[in-house]
This record gives C-alpha cells, sequence and structure tokens, in this order.
C-alpha cells in the first residue's frame, strides 16, 4: 500500500542529492509512491547524476523559489495521505520511512500532525533534532551567547539527549513528516519565509489547532547540516534573520515583535561581530557585516512601503 509522497527541495546540492535518492531507493519501499524533486534554478546540472526511477519525479523551476514555496509546489504532484519533506543532505535508513509510517498509523497517533526521527551526523553523533519554539527570552539569550554555557534556555533542544520519544514544539525541517491532509487544510508552508523558520511556523500553526509534534528517537536518518546554503553563509545569515522576524510579527505581540527587531538589528550585530573578533575570523566578519547590510536595507524598504 503507497502510503507517503517524499518532496525534496534541491539547489546545487549535487552529489549530495544523488546520495539522497539513492538512500531512498535502497531503503523499503513498500510504503513509497513517489519522491518529487524541485529544483530551485541549479547551475550545477544536479538532476544528471540522479539515478532513473518510474517513481522519480523531477520538478525544474526557472528561478529560485526558496524553500517553502518550492515545497509547496512539489505537494501539489503528491497524492498519497503522507508527505515527507527531506532535505537533500540527508540519507535514510532501510527501515526509516516503513518505521516512521507505521508509528503514525496506530490509533495511540491519531492527533499526532508531524512527525520526525533521530538526526545523527556522518559519524553517527546525534544532532539536535527537534525545537522549542521561538520566544523573546529564548532568542535573547540566544542573542546574548548566554545558551552556549546553558543549552536549557535556547530554542534548540541541545539540552535533550534525543534517546527518549516524546512531544515537542517542532522537529526539524530535514526529516519533516506531516499528514497531506493536514498540510493542505493548512494551506502549506508559509510562502513569506523564503527560507528558516517556515516549518517553525507550519508547526506552530498545526500546534494552535491542537495536533501535536512529535520525535521518535528508535528511527534514524543521516543529515550533513548546510547543505545548498554552506557555500553562501552571509545570505543565510540574512534569510535566517529575516525569517525571524516574520515569524515574530506573525505569530506574536506588537511589544514582542518590536523587542526583537530592536534586539536583532541593534544588539546582534554586536555580539556576532565580537564573537568573530574572539575566533580571529576576518571572514566571518564581513559575512556578519554584509548579512546585516541586507537586513537593514530590507527592513528599511518594509517601512517605507508602509509610508
Amino acid at each position: 500500500m503507497k502510503l507517503i509522497d517524499i518532496v525534496i527541495v534541491n539547489w546545487n546540492t549535487g552529489a549530495l542529492l544523488k546520495k539522497c535518492i539513492e538512500s531512498i531507493y535502497n531503503a523499503d519501499l513498500q510504503y513509497i509512491s513517489s519522491v518529487i524533486v524541485i529544483d530551485n534554478n541549479s547551475s550545477d546540472d544536479s538532476f544528471k547524476l540522479l539515478p532513473e526511477h518510474e517513481s522519480l519525479k523531477l520538478i525544474t523551476c526557472n528561478n529560485n523559489n526558496g524553500f517553502g514555496k518550492a515545497c509547496n509546489i512539489g505537494a501539489e504532484y503528491s497524492d498519497a495521505p503522507y508527505l515527507l519533506f527531506l532535505n537533500p543532505d540527508t540519507e535514510i535508513e532501510k527501515t526509516t520511512i516503513t518505521e516512521a509510517l507505521n508509528f503514525m498509523q496506530l490509533e495511540s497517533s491519531k492527533d499526532i500532525g508531524i512527525c520526525g526521527v533521530q538526526l545523527v551526523d556522518e559519524n553517527g553523533v546525534v544532532s539536535y533534532s527537534c525545537s522549542r519554539f521561538p520566544s523573546l527570552l529564548n532568542q535573547f539569550f540566544k542573542i546574548m551567547g548566554v545558551n552556549k554555557l546553558w543549552p536549557s534556555l535556547g530554542a534548540p533542544m541541545r539540552d535533550f539527549s534525543h534517546l527518549v520519544s516524546m512531544d515537542v514544539d517542532q522537529i526539524m525541517g530535514a526529516f519533516f513528516l506531516i499528514r497531506t491532509e493536514l498540510f493542505r487544510e493548512h494551506h502549506g508552508f508559509d510562502e513569506q519565509f523564503f527560507m528558516y523558520f517556515d516549518e517553525v511556523d507550519l508547526s506552530k500553526r498545526i500546534s494552535n489547532k491542537g495536533y501535536r509534534s512529535y520525535f521518535l528517537s528508535s528511527v534514524k536518518a543521516m543529515h550533513i547540516g548546510g547543505g545548498s546554503s554552506d557555500n553562501v553563509k552571509a545570505l543565510r545569515l540574512f534569510y535566517h534573520l529575516r525569517s525571524r522576524i516574520l515569524f515574530f510579527k506573525k505569530n506574536h505581540t506588537l511589544s514582542k515583535f518590536i523587542l526583537l527587531v530592536l534586539l536583532t538589528i541593534v544588539i546582534e550585530p554586536i555580539t556576532r561581530i565580537i564573537n568573530a573578533m574572539l575566533k580571529l575570523s576576518f571572514n566571518q566578519i564581513l559575512e556578519t557585516i554584509y548579512a546585516y547590510y541586507k537586513l537593514w536595507s530590507w527592513f528599511l524598504s518594509q517601512e517605507s512601503n508602509r509610508e
């Protein structure tokens, strides 16, 4: 019985995408209906490396739509009851999909809307796979660097062993298993988030409707991290900061949104540059300056459009 379509968004991931696809077709295929790859106008001929398979659907876009919009495009090609949004820098194990779906099919799981699995790196070391929702307090601790000393004060659950299955606020977008009906009922990912915070926002909306997000520790997938955005670190930082501002504007009170904006555009560039100086990283200083130049330009353009 075919229960799931897998959607992968690609942008210049080349060999990583190839390994990801190969891991899927080397796995248990009993539940997999199709693998849908959306290419965001790559320039590295990623598709030429991929193996041929009757269930593999390759969709080429003429521009870079960002993560959320590309996922929504991929979801339009799905008619399965479950959707798995999978990063191209992940590799699944033989039974990853089967075990995750068997869990979601349980009667006790009927109010679980989103499921994630234990993500490990290339060395088998557990990386954080779930997170708390962003709050003004945990973002303040992040900006000030306090969460590095006391991880429990931050949003990412780095203080959690990831050896126990449990309800969480949100699971990582690298392996994001969701009921298709629920995804469509909530109109998918909010496309104002070009990248980052899109899965946080969707998890928040689904949580507000009474559905749970669940971290399943007994099932694993490998996640390298970075992937397509590793070569554009300054832009990656810009999109992260911009998406965080958009998330707070949408999901928090006006006062918390204003405080977050002030922390982001006034305090955080200082703490990031100091951190880069302590590391003696001139490149990181330049990346930070460029990212904040982009952020300030974007923020000022938003303000001028309101006038």
